[in-house]
């Protein structure tokens, strides 16, 4: 670029602060994904993404230096940074990474609903308990994060009023899975138009 267009005000208060708006929401969006693989213990990537996270945070950051009178700037580094979050969260619901952990509890039979989960190729456990409404069933499924919309909708199709609770998983060993098409290996593998 020529040096004259650096310095010209529309660099100054309409490209730049984009350059800094887009390269805020790349940062924040593989920080996003980094948190993620570091509470799924992904020790291989996490550490790959932190390096451009804070490679582009760095570049982003130096430029806001440079031109401290510039508020301009200063907009668009917390425009990007909200939308980063919000782009990041939309990445993370798209990729479905990892295993959750559903607990149902139900007054019908679990024993049915256990039928129906392991019928469409989900693993589930059941006991009875005593809760504040008398006998209950508790159903336990370990289930791959992409499908859980299934799930919901076989459990809501066995009851609309049925109360269950989904929790993130770091680890499992073994169990029941639904078969996938094919292995996944990376993000950018699990991440494809369609699925």
């Amino acid at each position: 670029m020529a040096p004259d267009f650096l310095q010209s005000d529309l660099y100054l208060y309409g490209v730049l602060p984009l350059l800094i708006f887009f390269a805020r929401i790349c940062d924040v969006t593989i920080g996003t994904l980094r948190i993620i693989y570091v509470s799924k213990g992904q020790r291989r990537i996490a550490p790959i993404l932190g390096f451009f996270e804070v490679f582009i945070w760095i570049v982003a950051i130096s430029q806001i230096m440079k031109n401290l009178n510039n508020f301009a700037c200063y907009f668009g580094y917390a425009a990007g940074f909200a939308t980063g979050n919000y782009i990041g969260m939309l990445v993370e619901e798209r990729l479905a990474f990892g295993k959750v952990l559903v607990r149902v509890f139900s007054t019908d039979n679990g024993a049915d609903l256990v039928q129906i989960l392991n019928a469409s190729g989900f693993g589930a456990t059941s006991f009875q308990a005593q809760g504040a409404q008398g006998e209950v069933s508790i159903i336990y499924s370990v289930i791959n994060r992409k499908n859980l919309p299934e799930v919901q909708n076989l459990l809501l199709n066995f009851n609309p009023n049925l109360f269950y609770v989904v929790e993130d998983i770091r680890k499992v060993n073994k169990g029941i899975f639904q078969a996938t098409a094919q292995p996944k290996i990376s993000i950018f593998e699990r991440w494809r138009k369609g699925k």
